[in-house]
């Protein structure tokens, strides 16, 4: 069948990726084999492919990939997360829009009935979207976060944790989301500068005389105000402190209190203290036993406590907005003032999070810790880069306890129970366990009521914050917690977890110390951080900016293997990506290199043995060196595997493929117009082709799988992504540096050729100086025939003496004469060399300043001071020569 002139991803891909489903070679099972396995970070389960889920799942893939070619057991586990806030906000909508329902108007049972209604339609399209990608998953073990055996895996963290008093329920103040309606862990808070305003308020002393002037971003908040404090050294209130002022608009008189927390140069001085709506006015509040008065409803409008009528019903931001003219009505408005400063906002819903104090469930982490930093401080887990261990270091050493609890019904519902007779927020009993059964077993024995039913019993409405399952994945989709002896203890811990460094709290930290606390050990050995993708203009991609690419276009557009290519080729480890369509391209166009090789290869007629000696010397040389070549960078691609290092894999393999086969190999070895190829040295090159192949396998596996078949008749099951990955050979490091250096005596013949508008067909005749190192170098069998070859010349000789019409090049440390009938420009000639020799005196000082410095020879490896004193004798030669031939021409 003949090729077609363009490699078409359309025609191969979903075929390639069919085959290799259907056989089953993303399965694993436990076997006598190594282990190699990885857990996809779970995307939501609402999600859809974007540049940050192609990049990572391509890393993950390339490792997977890799570690099958090596003979490794590779597990790669997918699956999705619940994500309670995003899932249930859409969910919402889904029955607003769709089913015509308020979700207040039907039950929990009924709406989770819906809800999983939504996520088996909807759900899970991103799985989908990865096979186009060609992630090589084990599909049968993919997992969800609700899934019935991983919700009991995280009903029993619960009941473990309360057990071992490392869990509790308690009043604090914590980060609200009035758009969500539900708390957020500190990490889910995103804080970045915005503008704002200061007002300067008034608040008069209870005689009406002059007071103090606070100066706040939250008027509407002053309803809530229970004191004023001020600096007890501060000598501007030192006569108002112990007496009251009144707040503005209410005239509810509160006191002024002196505490050393109030920073004299902020405003004016004098702060306001509301303890329902701000953290340090909490504690301030708790010290001085000061009441707590919360004006705020859960979804942040101004509720019936606020004494102040005209704001009660409004949104918070309505509400401020009528402050300024109520204010100046009362004559209470000193100024406005434009003002920056740093605003949470929810990283879900992007709503300005409200602080709020609440009775929640905390997990108390400075009981976990411990352990999780150690094991990274000690590289018991090695963090790629490395530089992250500080970010890590940083947040571990200042834990703050894990709101853990969210006022949703998407998740997994508290396992705790009440008393139905006690009042809501008012318990004086808790009851935890995993059933209902159980915990009313707890219950009768605590009570001492044995006539107490499930009727009698409440559960906690809310669920577990989503994190609080998904630090449990590498445990909980190997089942570890009820069958720790089966396949877990095969496949755990894990061997590289990879994702994005911004969840280093959120998820990283969290199933390091849950691995540690829930089994003793590390959930995994390494941990690659990926950079994030961002625009040429280094932004952030972003729906709302416009630059963020559609994934699957991109994969329709280049194919997956050029994606793949334009993602890997500039994703070093940590590093952003500053992409753009144009990288996808150059994978494309490496893809059709790739197939043009292909098509030049097959296309040659075959005979038995070699035309003439020239052609067979020519020919082994040629493969011998491409067999060297595929060596020494094997043994670079397998040290830059080790240490995650891939971007530079992929470019090691891609300067092999492109320039070192294509560009030379295919030459040297390529017959004549209409020649035919001796059957040697062809089955030769389709075995480094395919060598070639299984090597790019894991970073662009649909092509090397379409090259693999097409090079020859494949037995059945025998393909390209099950074979063994190739090994290198001993590297005769002499031969390979004999062979480039005749390469750059063919490009130096090529430039004489340019410059002299000599035709590319026109045979030269060339002579190089008689010396022991030409002689070394040309007493290589195949080597002046591959120069004859590729520079197209009649002759290569060498000679004692120069030829009368000629242009000499310097190439390594050989003088070169290409002779031609043209009368030399010998002003140009001097001008030329004249320059030369003064750039090789120049790298000279550079190699002589190395080879001076004893710090550097000291601590060298000898085979760099080798190089650099090959360097400095190489130097020396080439500057003889040059000024032997300026003086000629003097």
């Amino acid at each position: 069948m003949e090729l077609s002139t363009r490699y078409n991803p359309a025609e191969t891909e979903d075929r390639w990726y069919k085959h290799w489903e259907t056989r089953g070679y993303f399965r694993s099972t436990p076997d006598e084999r190594e282990p190699f396995t990885i857990v996809i970070p779970p995307p939501n389960v609402t999600g859809v492919l974007h540049m940050g889920h192609m990049l990572n799942n391509t890393i993950q893939d390339i490792l997977i990939r890799k570690a099958r070619l090596d003979g490794k057991n590779a597990c790669w586990v997918p699956g999705t997360d619940h994500a309670s806030i995003a899932t249930e906000a859409k969910v919402v909508r889904w029955l607003r829009e769709e089913k015509k329902l308020r979700k207040a108007d039907l039950t929990r049972e009924e709406f989770m009935g819906y809800a999983y209604q939504w996520k088996d339609k909807y759900g899970g399209i991103i799985l989908q979207q990865l096979r186009k990608l060609g992630a090589s998953c084990d599909w049968d073990r993919t997992a969800f976060t609700m899934d019935p055996q991983y919700y009991r895996d995280v009903l029993g963290m619960f009941v473990d944790l309360y057990k071992k008093d490392k869990l509790y329920r308690g009043l604090r103040m914590v980060n609200w989301d009035p758009e969500a309606k539900t708390v957020l862990s500190n990490e889910e808070v995103i804080y970045s500068e915005e503008n704002s305003q200061l007002y300067y308020i008034h608040y008069r002393q209870e005689n009406g005389a002059d007071g103090v002037v606070i100066a706040t971003q939250r008027p509407e908040t002053i309803f809530a105000d229970v004191a004023v404090a001020v600096h007890p050294e501060d000598p501007r209130y030192a006569h108002l402190v112990g007496k009251n002022v009144v707040v503005p608009l209410i005239n509810r008189p509160v006191p002024v209190i002196a505490d050393d927390y109030v920073d004299r140069e902020f405003g004016t001085g004098a702060l306001k203290i509301t303890p329902a709506h701000d953290q340090n006015d909490y504690e301030i509040g708790t010290r001085y036993n000061l009441p707590v008065i919360d004006i705020l409803t859960d979804d942040g409008r101004i509720n019936e406590v606020c004494e102040y009528a005209p704001l009660v019903g409004l949104d918070r931001f309505d509400a401020r907005k009528k402050m300024k003219a109520a204010l100046e009505g009362a004559d209470c408005l000193v100024k406005i003032e434009d003002y920056r400063t740093n605003i949470g906002r929810s990283e879900r819903t992007n709503s300005v999070v409200e602080p709020k104090l609440s009775l929640q469930w905390f997990v108390k982490m400075s009981s976990l810790g411990e352990p999780a930093l150690r094991a990274v401080a000690e590289e018991q887990i090695k963090f790629f880069p490395p530089h992250f261990q500080n970010l890590y270091r940083n947040w571990m050493e200042n834990l703050r306890d894990w709101c853990i609890s969210r006022q949703l019904w998407w998740g997994q519902q508290i396992p705790a129970w009440y008393l139905a007779s006690e009042a809501m927020n008012k318990e004086t009993h808790v009851f935890v366990a995993a059933t209902a059964e159980e915990a009313l077993a707890i219950a009768q024995k605590e009570t001492g009521n044995a006539g107490l039913t499930l009727a009698d019993l409440r559960q906690d409405e809310d669920v577990l914050d989503t994190w609080a399952s998904s630090w449990l994945w590498p445990i909980s989709v190997f089942n570890g917690f009820d069958d720790p002896e089966g396949e877990f203890n095969y496949y755990y811990p894990t061997n590289v977890l990879v994702t994005g460094w911004d969840i280093i709290f959120f998820w990283v930290a969290r199933m390091i110390m849950a691995g540690y606390e829930f089994k003793g050990k590390k959930p995994f050995e390494s941990v690659y951080f990926t950079g994030m993708v961002r625009d040429k203009l280094r932004r952030k991609m972003s729906k709302s900016l416009g630059n963020s690419p559609d994934a699957l276009e991109l994969l329709e557009t280049y194919g997956a293997d050029g994606v793949r290519y334009g993602l890997m080729s500039s994703a070093a480890a940590g590093g952003d990506i500053l992409f753009d369509d144009k990288l996808c391209e150059n994978g494309r166009n490496f893809c059709n290199k790739l197939w043009n090789a292909l098509r030049l290869i097959k296309g040659w007629q075959v005979i038995e043995k070699p035309e003439n000696e020239s052609i067979a010397r020519k020919n082994e040389l040629a493969v011998r060196w491409m067999r060297e070549k595929l060596s020494a960078t094997l043994v670079e691609v397998e040290s830059n595997f080790k240490s995650f290092r891939l971007s530079e894999a992929l470019m090691s393999l891609y300067g092999l493929i492109w320039d070192d086969f294509c560009s030379w190999y295919l030459e040297m070895i390529k017959p004549g117009y209409e020649q035919p190829i001796d059957r040697a040295t062809l089955e030769a090159t389709n075995k480094l082709y395919a060598d070639l192949m299984v090597a790019m396998h894991p970073f662009m596996p649909f092509i090397t799988e379409e090259i693999w078949h097409q090079l020859e008749e494949r037995a059945e099951g025998d393909d390209c992504m099950r074979q063994s990955y190739p090994t290198p050979g001993a590297v005769d490091t002499q031969f390979v540096r004999s062979v480039e250096t005749a390469k750059q005596v063919i490009a130096g013949i090529r430039d004489v050729r340019n410059q002299n508008q000599i035709k590319p067909r026109e045979e030269l005749t060339v002579y190089v100086q008689n010396s022991d190192s030409a002689r070394a170098l040309y007493a290589l069998p195949g080597l002046s025939d591959m120069v004859v070859k590729l520079a197209v010349l009649s002759s290569l000789t060498l000679s004692d003496t120069e030829p009368a019409n000629n242009k000499s090049f310097i190439s390594s440390t050989e003088k070169y004469f290409v002779e031609f009938e043209q009368e030399m420009d010998v002003e140009a000639e001097i001008e030329k060399l004249t320059k030369e020799l003064e750039y090789q005196k120049g790298f000279l000082r550079g190699v002589d300043a190395k080879l001076s410095n004893e710090r550097f020879v000291a601590g060298a490896p000898a085979q760099v001071l080798e190089n650099e004193r090959r360097k400095q004798a190489d130097a020396l030669t080439r500057i003889g020569i040059i000024e032997e031939s300026l003086k000629k021409l003097s």
